[in-house]
């Protein structure tokens, strides 16, 4: 039998770089192709391979391949952004169960970037963060008991790293470590937990079991703070 193929190779990478240096319409443009080949269709692939171990996760897992649900968008919405190039220099691959009214949720995840790949669980409150699920689930179980992060912590700490943000005069501020104290959450806008990873583990034929092990490890994260019971 032959052997797996590795889904990202060296030209993905090399995609992020040369857009990080030409990031203009015209350029991609001229590039769409490469896009394709090195980017969308590897992150499909992905997909297909993870999406029955995903929905053993869960079953109620979105794996439809849509953009938004399943993979981040390329294109930069620039009306409130300070960075007014029009492509964003990297991709995410998302698992979530849907929210009611498309709200946001809790989230399994794989980044990559020209020189970074990162895996984990993240969560963000949203426009309206008394309304949120971070706020009606997460919140609301984690202070109910206060010692389930500690918990996470001491299973978690060794291999992945965590912080989480706030709104501290106007700012986003981040917060190294984890959110252990019962009255943090009354402020937390978004908490992460995640593994760095090097391009080279991402070339890998075992890569998308190395990151089904990673959405294993994290699951209960994202059942504890996002999933209604």
């Amino acid at each position: 039998m032959a052997k797996p193929a590795p889904i990202f190779t060296r030209e993905t990478f090399q995609f992020f770089k040369d857009l990080g240096r030409h990031n203009s319409k015209s350029w991609m443009d001229e590039n769409r192709e490469r896009y394709q080949s090195a980017v969308v269709q590897p992150f499909r692939r992905l997909l297909e391979e993870l999406s029955s171990e995903m929905l053993k996760l869960d079953s109620r897992f979105d794996v439809s391949g849509r953009t938004g649900p399943n993979f981040s968008r390329i294109n930069r919405d620039i009306r409130f952004a300070k960075d007014k190039t029009p492509y964003k220099t990297q991709m995410y691959l998302k698992f979530s169960v849907p929210a009611p009214g498309n709200g946001e949720t809790g989230q399994l995840y794989l980044g990559l970037s020209a020189d970074t790949v990162t895996a984990g669980f993240r969560i963000y409150s949203g426009g309206k963060r008394r309304e949120s699920i971070l706020a009606t689930i997460g919140q609301v179980r984690v202070q109910a008991r206060p010692g389930w992060v500690t918990k996470q912590k001491k299973r978690l700490s060794q291999r992945y790293e965590s912080y989480w943000y706030t709104m501290e005069k106007g700012e986003w501020t981040k917060h190294s470590g984890w959110p252990v104290a019962r009255e943090n959450w009354d402020k937390v806008l978004a908490w992460i937990v995640r593994r760095k990873l090097t391009p080279a583990a991402s070339m890998r034929a075992s890569f998308p079991r190395d990151l089904t092990k990673i959405f294993r490890d994290l699951g209960p994260l994202l059942r504890y703070t996002s999933l209604p019971k």
